[in-house]
């Protein structure tokens, strides 16, 4: 179609209308915008598979390569796939808070699979979104929605709200704030798995974790959440083990140590575990053609239906 284009501008009058020059540049320069992306995307996609094919990544037992996108920000739909594989699924049910608008998290593919439970989100314009998006789920309360601000004091009542048992599958936690402090205090529930994210800036040894804040509104900047020393300090005493990491260096993984055992890699040390932050590359982990929440919403009422 360029050719046809460039090939019919150069047959055309000198006195051509400014408007059809103008209108050609625009469209050379949105071709040459669409190659430079998808150069990007590939360039990305070989970066990544050279972090990947490093040799300390070869053991079995860890979680990297394993990483994929279905409907998570980066690969953590994979990382969990694999988890719940290697330690079994009890009960198909997830609590997440920072779920956004539910157009990209760690619990969406779940909830396309059949999966139920609870998301929490402080914004009314995410709210509107899942509330308009996933109404038949929420409907038949396979998917529950919250819209509220949480703190450490309202994060039990919250969940309780739910009901979704004493013991859930998975627990995902996206504050960019209070991380640490809401885990922390979470008792209404025990969760098989725990994912959260963790701020790469601060490396192992160094246990950093910022000062409990009710109102902390993140403003984009490394001030927010906790080190990976920290979350794993934390997870220690709550009973769970570090089972690794994403390539991307956003979320850490968690898994109960009953459940653990010798199925992931060791030592599970902050420190053999962390992976730096390469936010930059998430972009490039694409997944076929953009979503459209019927999708989830129809599989995951045939799942319920089988």
């Amino acid at each position: 179609m360029l050719g046809r284009m460039l090939k019919s501008n150069t047959a055309a009058p000198a006195a051509a209308p400014e408007h059809d020059l103008s209108d050609l540049a625009f469209q050379i320069q949105q071709r040459e915008l669409e190659v430079a992306y998808k150069q990007a995307l590939y360039t990305g996609q070989q970066l990544i598979n050279g972090l990947l094919a490093q040799p300390e990544l070869a053991d079995p037992k860890r979680l990297e390569r394993h990483g994929w996108k279905a409907y998570s920000q980066n690969d953590e739909d994979g990382v969990l796939a694999e988890i719940f594989r290697r330690i079994g699924v009890r009960h198909r049910s997830f609590v997440e808070f920072g779920c956004g608008n539910g157009m990209e998290n760690n619990t969406l593919y779940l909830l396309s699979q059949g999966w139920h439970g609870l998301w929490i989100d402080g914004s009314q314009d995410n709210a509107a979104t899942i509330q308009r998006a996933y109404a038949p789920l929420i409907a038949q309360n396979q998917l529950q929605f919250s819209c509220s601000f949480i703190t450490r004091d309202n994060i039990n009542e919250l969940i309780g709200t739910a009901q979704l048992g004493p013991e859930i599958d998975l627990l995902s936690i996206d504050l960019d704030g209070n991380d640490y402090h809401i885990w922390e205090a979470i008792s209404a529930v025990n969760a098989r798995v725990v994912v959260a994210e963790y701020n790469a800036r601060f490396r192992p040894p160094h246990d950093w974790c910022m000062d409990y804040d009710a109102g902390h509104e993140w403003s984009g900047t490394d001030f927010m959440g906790s080190s990976l020393e920290a979350l794993t300090r934390l997870g220690t005493a709550r009973g769970y083990q570090l089972a690794g990491c994403n390539i991307v260096g956003v979320n850490a993984f968690f898994v109960r140590n009953d459940l653990a055992g010798e199925l992931f890699a060791a030592p599970a040390s902050a420190g053999h575990l962390f992976q730096p932050p390469r936010y930059d590359l998430g972009f490039c982990l694409k997944n076929g053609h953009p979503l459209d929440p019927r999708t989830v919403v129809h599989g995951a009422i045939r799942a319920q239906r089988t």
